[in-house]
């Protein structure tokens, strides 16, 4: 993975340059409810699928939306949390 994250970052100037084109450049904020947070979107799968294009391993749907949730790519807080608002 090191040497596939290398050839992006100099493909596209920055890894972050790259990796935010999945959601167009700004966080999604989601409404979801309770229970209703997915596994994988369609931003997720074609995160994945280009990814392991590019030779990267272990880069599956699921994985590539746990990444979008934790670097704030998503905003998956449910509708009656308080951080929905704050974010």
């Amino acid at each position: 993975n090191a040497k596939a994250f290398l050839a992006v970052q100099k493909e596209f100037g920055s890894f972050d340059k790259y990796i935010w084109q999945f959601v167009g450049g700004k966080p999604i904020h989601n409404s979801w409810k309770k229970g209703q947070v997915p596994a994988r979107t369609v931003e997720s799968d074609a995160m994945s699928k280009d990814l392991l294009k590019r030779g990267f391993k272990f880069v599956g749907s699921t994985i590539c939306y746990a990444f979008m949730q934790a670097v704030g790519m998503v905003n998956d807080h449910a509708v009656d949390c308080f951080r929905h608002n704050e974010l």
